[in-house]
């Protein structure tokens, strides 16, 4: 896997047109994210700020997650 490059635009524009790009768009961040969370939690002691990010990547996972469903037609209204 590469690593994290930011979405451009011209991606951004293309997710909005093409549901085929969009959703290897989310997952392909998802999976950056999730191999962040694990270097992280790796390398950072418990507690602190190391706690705080993790936890922050964690809600940031379920969002993706969930828009990865919704891109999908697998998602659930609420």
């Amino acid at each position: 896997m590469s690593p994290f490059s930011p979405v451009t635009d011209t991606d951004l524009s293309r997710a909005r047109s093409d549901p085929a790009f969009r959703q290897r768009l989310l997952e392909q961040n998802l999976e950056a994210l999730l191999a962040g969370m694990k270097k992280l939690r790796g390398s950072a002691p418990s507690g602190g700020a190391g706690a705080k990010q993790l936890r922050e990547g964690v809600e940031l996972a379920v969002q993706l997650a969930e828009l990865i469903q919704k891109a999908d037609g697998r998602g659930h209204t609420s």
